[in-house]
């Protein structure tokens, strides 16, 4: 995967677990036991969730978080 779009991970007492949430793809969370869980299982949302946008033929915002350069 090669996105460069921007993931919050935090704690959720809760759901007892990791969350990761990319706020620039509305919906686009996953969650997972450990921090490194819960990135792996949030590169697989984002894939999904950019194929999906792509079949309703929904726009998908450009990643513009600190992680891109000029």
């Amino acid at each position: 995967m090669n996105t460069k779009y921007e993931v919050i991970l935090y704690w959720s007492p809760a759901d007892e677990a990791i969350l990761a949430e990319v706020p620039e793809l509305p919906g686009c969370m996953a969650d997972g036991a450990t921090y490194e869980e819960a990135l792996k299982n949030i590169e697989v949302i984002i894939e999904e969730w950019i194929q999906t946008a792509k079949e309703l033929g929904r726009e998908i915002p450009q990643p513009r978080g600190r992680l891109m350069f000029a």
